[in-house]
């Protein structure tokens, strides 16, 4: 399999605990939906709330096959992934897990926390495309702003923290500019 056809990495983060029947969930399984529609696969932490809602959303999906949801789990134990991750990563890392999760290709952000909020600085630093939803959390916050005064693409001055208020809007921005970030951290300097 060519890099060029290698299916897109899209991980989704935000808070662990959501309320049955809230927006955030339906706007997590939406997505997760609308990703493997769009033919990606859906990296999460596996654990609850958003990361379970966006894997129920991708195994929803016309598209889906099993190995469509991956979880990146904090502990050791793979029997503590929710009950819809295809794909069981334990890393034993704790938060130190949340570095692994910003390595997808793109990161797509629902509300969330102090957790969440070290998953979108990883990807920043890790030049990844960053969508977040504009619902209650550091997603709102965040949204259609830039994370701090490095410039991560100097071709591109409008590089941000794109702003989304539906499964559809992320989708649509994943396809418009996720070619463009193809940048790659290179380390501290």
């Amino acid at each position: 399999m060519t890099t060029g056809s290698r299916r897109k990495l899209i991980a989704i983060i935000g808070d662990s605990k959501i309320e049955t029947g809230s927006l955030k969930q339906q706007l997590s399984q939406d997505i997760g939906q609308a990703l493997v529609d769009a033919g990606h696969r859906v990296l999460t932490g596996g654990c609850g709330g958003v990361m379970e809602a966006a894997f129920i959303g991708a195994r929803q999906s016309a598209r889906y096959a099993c190995g469509d949801t991956v979880a990146v789990l904090p502990g050791h134990d793979p029997d503590k992934a929710n009950a819809f991750a295809d794909i069981v990563i334990p890393t034993g890392l704790d938060h130190v897990r949340n570095s692994i999760v910003a390595h997808a290709d793109a990161v797509v952000v629902i509300g969330g926390g102090a957790g969440t909020l070290s998953e979108v600085c990883f990807a920043w630093m890790y030049k990844r495309l960053i969508i977040a939803l504009r619902i209650d959390g550091w997603s709102q916050k965040l949204a259609d702003h830039p994370l701090d005064h490095r410039i991560r693409y100097p071709d591109y001055p409008d590089d941000r923290i794109f702003g989304a208020d539906s499964a559809n809007d992320v989708t649509q921005i994943l396809h418009e500019q996720l070619p463009r970030y193809v940048g790659q951290h290179t380390g501290i300097r």
